[in-house]
This record gives C-alpha cells, sequence and structure tokens, in this order.
C-alpha cells in the first residue's frame, strides 16, 4: 500500500532523510521511532505530499504520489503533531469545509461528523469557535477532520500528545481497529510502550538513515540475540537506547549496573 524508494531530503549541505526505503502493507499498523531531528516528520510530509522530496519516490497503492498529488491525496490523510486549525471557524463548520475539499455527499458528511463528534465527546461543543480549544481538543478535531473521508492511508505525527488519557486511550483502539478494516497506519510517536503494544512492525530512524526495522522478536535479534546486560528481554526502549545511543548507551548500562 505505502512504499518509498530512495526517498531524500537535503536542505542546503543538511540531508534531513538519507535514501529511505520502506514498504508498508495494507491494514499494517507502524511505527516510526527516532531520537529528535532525526527525520521522522520530514519524512511523514514527503509522504504525504507535503514536502517535495530531494531524490527519490513515494507510492500509495501503485500511485506516485509526487507525479499525481490529487490522486493519492484522495487514498490519505494527515494529522500534524500541532494542529493547525480556522480558528474563526466551529468545528462543524470546519468539518463541512473538509467535506466539501473532498467532494463528500453532504448528507453522509454530516452523519460521519455527527458520529464522530459524539464518539470524541465534542458534540456539545461543536458550535463554539475553535480559538478557545485546548490543544488536546484541538487535536481531536484535526482527528475527526482526517478520518471524515475514510482515507485508506493514514499518518499520524506524535497523535496522543495534548489527549486526556480517556480519549489516547480511545484513539489507540479507534486505529486498532481501523487497522482491521484495512487502513494502513503510519504514526510516529515518542512514547515507546505505544509503539511497542500496537504496531506490527517499527522503523528506527537517526540522523536520516534507517537503523532497524522489523516486528519486536525481529528487532529483538538484532540487538544483543534478544536479551540485554543482565539477560532480561529487550524492550523497544532498550532496543531504542542501543540503536540511538550506541557505544554510550551500553557503557551507561554497565555503569548503572556495576
Amino acid at each position: 500500500m505505502l512504499q518509498t524508494v530512495n526517498l531524500t531530503k537535503n536542505y542546503g549541505k543538511l540531508t534531513a532523510v538519507n535514501q529511505l526505503n520502506l514498504e508498508v502493507k495494507a491494514g499494517e499498523l507502524f511505527g516510526f521511532l527516532g531520537p529528535n531531528g532525526a527525520g521522522k516528520t520530514t519524512t511523514i510530509k514527503m509522504m504525504a505530499g507535503i514536502l517535495t522530496p530531494t531524490q527519490g519516490q513515494v507510492f500509495l497503492d501503485g500511485i506516485n504520489v509526487h507525479r499525481n498529488p490529487v490522486q493519492a491525496k484522495s487514498l490519505l490523510a494527515y494529522v500534524p503533531d500541532q494542529p493547525n486549525l480556522y480558528e474563526k471557524l466551529s468545528p462543524r463548520e470546519f468539518l463541512s469545509f473538509i467535506a466539501d475539499i473532498y467532494r463528500m455527499d453532504r448528507t453522509t458528511a454530516e452523519r460521519q461528523s455527527s458520529h464522530w463528534l459524539e464518539l470524541f465527546n465534542l458534540s456539545d461543543r461543536a458550535d463554539e469557535l475553535m480559538g478557545g480549544f485546548s490543544h488536546g481538543m484541538k487535536q481531536k478535531v484535526s482527528l475527526i477532520a482526517a478520518l471524515l473521508h475514510e482515507p485508506r492511508v493514514l499518518f499520524l505525527d506524535e497523535p496522543t500528545v495534548g489527549l486526556d488519557p480517556r480519549s489516547a486511550r480511545m484513539i489507540k483502539d479507534l486505529l486498532r481497529t481501523l487497522c482491521q478494516k484495512g487502513v494502513t497506519v503510519f504514526m510516529s510517536t515518542h512514547i515507546l510502550e505505544i509503539a511497542e503494544r500496537m504496531c506490527d512492525r517499527i522503523g528506527i530512524i537517526q540522523n536520516g538513515q534507517l537503523l532497524a526495522l522489523g516486528s519486536m522478536e525481529e528487532l529483538r535479534t538484532q540487538t544483543h540475540h534478544g536479551q540485554s546486560i543482565d539477560g532480561s528481554t529487550l524492550t523497544l526502549e532498550d532496543l531504542f537506547l542501543e540503536l540511538t545511543g550506541g557505544a554510550e548507551y551500553e557503557e551507561i548500562s554497565q555503569g548503572l549496573e556495576e
């Protein structure tokens, strides 16, 4: 469903993403992890057609995202970590605007909007201007807008940031349900526990380079044969720190053991 071929983004002499090759299947929940500045958001924006690659290609269901942007974007939705909404609109007005962009049938759009607003506990705030909303409320509206046209590929950049525990749990359950229906979810997150529990496969990136790729079991076999220094099974946090910290992390771990 989702494929990148030698995907690269340069900013002058800085290479933010370097020759990234990935394939994500339909119905897969893929976690994309990395330290701050690793290239995660740049990668997602290129995949979603927001940034133009310096080199390489992105395909959604065989469609080249940058050569056929309108066709590709009809299949996808993107939720950034910082919602950028029209604050002089209400959620209901904003969702109507989004539905018009995707040329949705008005009756279907209104039914979908009402369903998601109720599910996210926003029905009683649906006609208020969004300028007074908290970050978490704006994040919910952004998620609803992304789901409105029933995308086949969903890009999420830190989807649970700013959400209360109930909403965060609902998002996690929702993502698994979407994947069971065949939707591909590509998610960046700093919350490693979420990625470990939820994701079918995980990619770890640093300095624009893909360091590791696979399921949790596959990642474990790539590091100390699946065991930490003390012999316990490696968690995703262990794997992440070792892969992105290298010898420095191992030295600190050994120092703590002593």
